[in-house]
């Protein structure tokens, strides 16, 4: 008779939870850079969990919001940022909200919380309808000629000087002027992306040729800006700006360096991200005749002729649903990432510690089963009884858990605030023959920028 031994580790193995399906290789248009497009192959090839390698080390995408919940919230102590986010820490971001972990973390979003809650961000709407205003004077001008301009460089020029007047109390465009700010802003957005993806980002971002001046003068201006408010306030009292908070509520435990830090990643996250949603949502509206004369009809009924109120925004409920379509169809960050520390389950497969995790709002924004004909743009998905019959992390634009974005309420504030006064006066129209191919950066904005038509109402 033949004895069969079977080693420890070998009968561990066979009690294991085995590992989910996935390729073998990653998907031909991850290889030719379109990385949305290759997951939301492998999500409706493979399920709501696949597994695959690349460059060797282990990669679990998650597709269901049970398994997202998983990671934001049920096991959130076992997942932390990737190698890629320190890496901007270093270079650019510094130790703010985005990048630290565990007990600093905490602390940090307890010190700064209370200057995010829905009522302390209000006060910042009488700012953010002014820039808006002043930017309606640049329009009238802009009118009277029949070419058409870039609504994606006008989204970030207006949201820098959103975040200048709400963050800094500056006005970016006499104070300190908004195409240094603008280029620097830009320049910075750009190589966070490449400190992410590029294992040597910090060594390139040394040298004195290629990009490194150019980021390390982008940074110094920044930098600039944001220790000479500090040191404004210091000397000549606080104001009512989101700079004074942070120096208010961190009092005798902020240092200039953290306020620095948490300032940097407000003013780049801010400026970014509602940019963007900005121009998306104006490319969907000139697409939806129909979504734009509604969204018209409720302004004209809420507003008439004056301008909106941070009072007015329990009304516009239709203008907050087209911003909320926006962002399911084109979300700002389409993917987050994260780095198990020990061994896990999820969804009955093992997830070895080490491994590299992909929630994308991309695939699951698009996922048929809680957005029937999940492309089209329907605004009306987000009536209170469709949208309390989704799970929760069926939609996840701002992220979730302990670290979802601490600046929710001031973006969809900031962002129903500026449709609104804009929509309310102005008609966009996408220019004949300009190309709209998305340009998968850490932000998803348009890659050859937006071009527009601009009719006054």
């Amino acid at each position: 008779m033949t004895l069969h031994r079977v080693s420890f580790n070998q009968a561990l193995r066979e009690t294991e939870p085995p590992l989910p399906p996935g390729p073998k290789f990653p998907p031909r248009q991850a290889l030719r850079g379109d990385f949305m497009s290759a997951l939301l192959q492998l999500a409706r090839t493979y399920g709501d969990i696949v597994h695959f390698k690349l460059l060797g080390q282990p990669v679990f995408l998650l597709n269901h919001p049970d398994f997202v919940r998983e990671v934001l919230v049920t096991q959130a102590h076992n997942f932390v940022k990737g190698r890629g986010l320190k890496q901007a820490e270093r270079i650019i971001l510094g130790q703010g909200l985005l990048t630290t972990e565990g007990q600093v973390h905490r602390q940090q979003r307890r010190q700064i919380q209370p200057i995010f809650q829905r009522t302390s961000v209000e006060r910042y709407g009488p700012a953010t309808v002014a820039c808006a205003l002043r930017l309606q004077k640049r329009w009238q001008a802009k009118a009277q000629n029949t070419g058409s301009f870039d609504i994606l460089q006008e989204m970030i020029r207006l949201t820098l000087s959103v975040i200048s007047r709400t963050t800094f109390d500056v006005d970016l465009e006499v104070d300190v002027g908004a195409q240094t700010v603008t280029s620097a802003v830009i320049t910075l957005s750009e190589w966070i992306f490449c400190a992410v993806i590029m294992p040597f980002a910090r060594f390139f971002e040394k040298l004195p040729f290629g990009p490194g001046p150019r980021v390390r003068a982008a940074r110094e201006a920044l930098e600039t800006l944001v220790y000479r408010m500090i040191a404004e306030r210091r000397a000549k009292g606080l104001r009512d700006d989101l700079l004074s908070l942070l120096m208010q509520e961190g009092e005798g435990k902020l240092t200039d360096r953290q306020i620095r830090d948490h300032a940097m990643v407000i003013f780049l996250g801010g400026t970014e991200s509602l940019a963007n949603t900005l121009t998306w949502t104006w490319y969907l509206l000139s697409q939806h005749p129909e979504v734009e004369a509604r969204l018209h009809a409720e302004l004209q009924s809420v507003l008439g002729d004056r301008p909106p109120t941070v009072e007015d925004l329990e009304k516009l409920t239709y203008t907050r649903k087209v911003l909320a379509e926006s962002l399911r169809l084109y979300p700002p960050a389409w993917n987050l990432t994260r780095r198990t520390v020990a061994d896990c389950e999820i969804g009955g497969y093992r997830v070895p510690a080490g491994s590299y995790i992909i929630m994308s709002q991309w695939v699951v924004h698009h996922d048929p089963r809680y957005y029937p004909e999940p492309f089209r743009f329907d605004p009306e998905r987000w009536m209170p009884e469709l949208q309390a019959a989704r799970p929760k992390y069926a939609y996840f634009p701002f992220g979730g858990g302990a670290r979802v974005c601490i600046g929710e309420h001031l973006a969809w504030l900031q962002g129903t605030l500026l449709l609104a006064t804009l929509a309310q006066r102005w008609q966009l129209r996408l220019a004949p023959g300009h190309p709209v191919v998305l340009r998968q950066r850490i932000n998803l904005r348009p890659k050859d920028g937006m071009q527009m038509t601009l009719t006054e109402r």
